[in-house]
């Protein structure tokens, strides 16, 4: 029996998530205040909920808890390599052949078929049964093109901590959403009038 997908109470997308899934993938973790965390890919119908809003599997892919845990590691493995370059450090060696083994888990071209009755034709390189595998290496490509690309410039962590989000920053803007840039603003508030006493 299929579980039910519980909405989670989750922000708005970060600056930047709608065009780059990598950055969606990596938000799907979310810290909230009081040590709460949310996890949008903490079952397998979660992870099909997810995947089929980002056009990634269709409704009825039935994910198991296997794929939930691969695109659970890929997240971590593509979290890391945006602090890196966030932060300016070098990358793990692991997550980069994690992100280069995610996109070469599929071919990239048409496969070539024959049909004894109609002869040769062209066919996707991914049957339903390897979702995750196309999922994944979407994912890892279009993290491979925002860390290449002059986005990188961009991407910051949230400046509002227990935020664990990444955005591309706007001008000087530093929040993921509004609720994170209010609390930033009510922290330095409390800061000040407990600092002047």
């Amino acid at each position: 029996m299929e579980e039910p997908v519980i909405e989670q109470p989750a922000p708005p997308p970060a600056p930047g998530e709608e065009e780059h899934l990598a950055l969606a993938l990596v938000n799907s973790a979310i810290a909230l205040p009081g040590g709460h965390t949310v996890d949008l890919l903490g079952t397998p119908a979660q992870t099909n909920h997810w995947l089929t809003q980002r056009g990634l599997a269709p409704v009825d892919a039935g994910m198991r808890e296997m794929c939930a845990t691969q695109l659970r590691s890929l997240r971590e493995q593509i979290r890391s390599l945006f602090a890196a370059r966030a932060e300016g450090l070098p990358a793990l060696p692991a997550a980069v052949t994690a992100v280069n083994e995610a996109m070469t888990r599929v071919p990239t071209a048409p496969l070539l078929r024959w049909d004894d009755k109609t002869g040769p034709y062209r066919t996707a390189p991914h049957p339903t049964t390897a979702i995750v595998d196309l999922a994944l290496a979407t994912l890892a490509a279009d993290a491979a093109d925002l860390l290449t690309s002059p986005d990188a410039e961009r991407l910051t962590a949230c400046g509002s901590p227990p935020c664990t989000r990444y955005l591309l920053r706007h001008g000087r803007r530093q929040w993921c959403s509004t609720r994170c840039g209010d609390r930033a603003r009510a922290a330095r508030a409390y800061a000040r009038r407990s600092n002047s006493r």
